[in-house]
């Protein structure tokens, strides 16, 4: 007989765990839960206590035969899914289904797969932790009340195949809500005057900040020139020059959501994919003769806990790379947010000897590229202070004030090993107070206020967790899930609702407003946490909830309009001069003659910048002619996108997607790139051929590489700045702003 049965939610785990614990062990895995409500009904009693109908997943009863078979021949059954909620979920279905094996059951927390992390596991296990399951089972039937309702209201009113969620409805608030402020951004004028002065030691450019005490903010043209005009009679002067040290702490090693913003910033992975290759780096990686291993911490986390011993490998290992001028006199510690579970550490390596050098041969490209930034970030969280000295050099003229400042970098502490956006130097010339200045150039220059930005994948997880609105294990999913649902497309790196995320968040806003409110959504959040912590009854938090939402979707159903029916546009029809309302049908919104069916008239429809609704222009000619029948190729558009179809539909049928007219990158391919749509709205761009695979998911610019001669670059994000970068031998260069 085995002494003990090891049950994971992952094969992968198995592997890992199997090679360290070794004979004395089975090692098992359910393939994540293995039960959950049902899906084909509510299966939430709500008159009797919110109890829920837990259901065996389709498929999972052979795994729970062979889990059965396996606890049999143990003498101790041991339950190590993710030391998360929906982790301990997993753990107590299982254990409810070995219960009547009466053998002693335990709980595995296993947060780093390594030889020591599982061993002292091992040692010290714990016991099933009730309230996590009592607050993972209030989240679910959360959900699934929400869910379960809002959905088939969404599938009445607008189309079937739509979803509505407790938190997936306030991140598409949110990113609709920017996109209206956006719309009703007016932009203001103002003007910035630069002064070039002449030194011995070289030029100094300085700022106009004040003109007799009071800031400088000039609105127009005018304005700015007869500032200008009065500069030039001025005599100017160094009134003061001050240099102080200023320090910049390193960051905190990475949590979940920090994880996901830095490597959409640095790799620009999605969330979703950040932690499907995080997932691969916990759960164990083949290191040739050494087998499976865990290379970091768990990734699911809020906390910036380190441990000491980890603290003490990262201070061994700074001081043996960098020398000690690099170590800090004690080791960094850092606050983690009021609502974060300090059992768990921050996201680090599991060994420093593990560098990301050695592991070139095992990881893929992307595997690589995610350790290197945690290996780095935990590193450089642990090492000292960069150090730099700031100078500002004020100038008088008149009543006139000036300033200049620049920094330099004295010392470069955590910065040698993980660089930010923010430490450009700019060294100034030496100058003294009271030294006279020869002016040799003002330079005024125009901008205009700029409005929001739309969220990235990145700022939507960082606003989301500042708001206290989902936890770290549903941050890539909510995202995820609003792109899938065609809620929301991404362009250009930012996500953008689209006209069904528009239309369907006004009908939520309009009829459930607290429901999907921001500050409502996180006191669920923070009642959650407190059932996990035994001060809550996850029956009083559900009884509470459901006696506000059960009123207003009662009303919401037959108050709310309905899409099919169609909303009023303001636009009037081309054909019979009667307003028509936009619907939504398989290839996505657009506008209906109201008097239909006597009027059969729909066109395609785009917003402006201003959110005005403006026609498309119907069957627009593309200056080709059908291949099969001769008549003009007009464009249409679809559920993907446009495309050219023959203007003798529904005689002929003939359609092929629009050609950028940039040929394909693969060698003897005779295609061109043509611009497609994938079901998340992400664009991407592929080979006009059917048998070339060629894919570009950057734009493509048409222009010719100076250094290698390629047909075409591309468009790319780097540190807020973009460049075009040739596809083939990677020169880069800035594109003009």
């Amino acid at each position: 007989m085995k002494k003990g049965l090891i049950i994971v939610e992952s094969p992968t785990k198995v592997r890992t765990i199997k090679k360290i614990v070794g004979k004395d062990f089975e090692v098992a895995a359910s393939v994540g839960h293995i039960k959950d409500l049902p899906k084909s009904r509510l299966g939430v009693n709500v008159d009797n206590g919110f109890e829920p109908e837990y259901v065996t997943i389709r498929g999972k009863k052979e795994v729970i035969k062979k889990l059965k078979n396996a606890a049999k021949k143990a003498e101790e059954i041991y339950l190590g899914p993710d030391p998360d909620r929906e982790g301990e979920a997993i753990a107590w279905h299982i254990a409810e289904e070995l219960k009547s094996l009466k053998k002693p059951i335990k709980r595995l927390l296993l947060y780093e797969l390594t030889e020591k992390g599982i061993k002292e596991a091992l040692k010290n296990p714990g016991e099933l932790d009730p309230n996590k399951f009592e607050s993972q089972k209030a989240r679910r039937i959360l959900d699934r009340l929400v869910g379960y309702n809002l959905s088939p209201l969404l599938w009445e009113k607008v189309k079937r195949g739509l979803s509505a969620g407790r938190v997936q409805s306030v991140a598409l608030r949110l990113i609709c809500e920017r996109e209206r402020e956006r719309e009703a951004f007016e932009p203001e004028e103002y003007w910035t005057i630069e002064l070039l002065f002449e030194t011995e030691e070289g030029p100094l450019c300085a700022k106009l900040k004040r003109y007799k005490g009071k800031a400088v903010k000039p609105k127009s043209e005018t304005e700015a020139k007869a500032i200008v005009e009065d500069l030039l009679k001025q005599e100017f002067l160094v009134s003061k020059v001050e240099k102080k040290e200023v320090k910049r702490k390193p960051p905190a090693p990475f949590i979940t959501s920090t994880l996901q913003q830095e490597a959409w910033r640095r790799l620009r992975f999605s969330a979703k994919k950040t932690m499907l290759l995080a997932q691969r780096l916990y759960e164990g990686i083949e290191l040739g003769e050494e087998g499976a291993v865990g290379l970091i911490t768990y990734m699911r986390t809020d906390s910036v806990r380190v441990a000491k011993e980890a603290q003490e490998e990262a201070r061994a290992f700074i001081k043996q790379q960098f020398g000690p001028d690099f170590l800090p006199k004690k080791p960094h510690t850092f606050k983690s947010r009021k609502s974060a579970q300090e059992a768990h550490e921050a996201i680090r390596p599991t060994s420093l000897l593990r560098t990301p050098e050695s592991l070139k041969p095992y990881l893929s490209r992307e595997e690589l590229a995610l350790y290197d930034l945690i290996f780095r970030r935990f590193v450089a969280s642990q090492m000292a202070e960069a150090r730099f000295e700031r100078t500002e050099i004020h100038i008088v003229g008149g009543d006139y004030e000036l300033l200049a400042s620049g920094q330099r970098l004295v010392h470069p502490g955590f910065l040698v090993l993980y660089r930010t956006d923010e430490e450009e130097e700019a060294n100034l010339p030496q100058v003294e107070a009271g030294k006279s200045l020869k002016l040799k150039e003002i330079d005024p220059k125009q901008h205009f206020t700029q409005p929001p930005p739309r969220y990235t994948e990145a700022s939507l997880i960082r606003t989301l967790e500042e708001k206290g609105i989902g936890r770290p294990s549903t941050y890539a999913q909510i995202v995820s899930t609003i792109k899938d649902r065609g809620y929301v497309e991404t362009e250009k790196g930012y996500l953008k609702p689209t006209e069904l995320g528009l239309l369907v968040n006004d009908l939520l806003v309009a009829h459930f407003p607290n429901i999907i409110e921001t500050g409502f959504t996180a006191r669920l959040e923070e009642a959650l946490d407190e059932i996990e912590e035994g001060k809550k009854e996850r029956v009083e938090l559900l009884r509470s909830f459901y006696k506000t939402f059960e009123k207003v979707l009662r009303r919401a159903e037959d108050e709310m309009a309905s899409l099919k029916a169609g909303v009023p546009s303001g636009i009037k029809c081309p054909a019979c001069g009667e307003e028509m309302i936009i619907r939504v049908g398989r290839a996505g919104a657009f506008l209906a003659c109201s008097r239909y069916p006597e009027c059969k008239e729909t066109r395609d429809y785009e917003r402006d910048e201003k959110g005005v609704i403006k026609i498309v222009e119907k069957n627009r000619e593309t200056g080709e002619v059908c291949e099969k029948c001769g008549r003009p190729m007009v464009i249409k558009r679809g559920r993907f996108g446009e495309f050219m179809a023959c203007s003798g539909y529904p005689e002929c049928k003939n359609t092929k997607p629009i050609s950028t007219g940039i040929p394909c990158l693969k060698e003897n391919c005779q295609g061109t790139l043509i611009k497609r749509r994938a079901r998340t709205g992400k664009i991407y761009y592929r080979c006009s051929e059917k048998d070339c695979d060629f894919i570009l998911w950057q734009e493509p610019i048409k222009e010719k590489c100076p250094e290698c001669g390629a047909p075409f670059m591309v468009r790319k994000k780097e540190r807020r700045k973009e460049y075009k970068v040739c596809p083939k031998c990677q020169y880069k260069e800035a594109l003009d702003e």
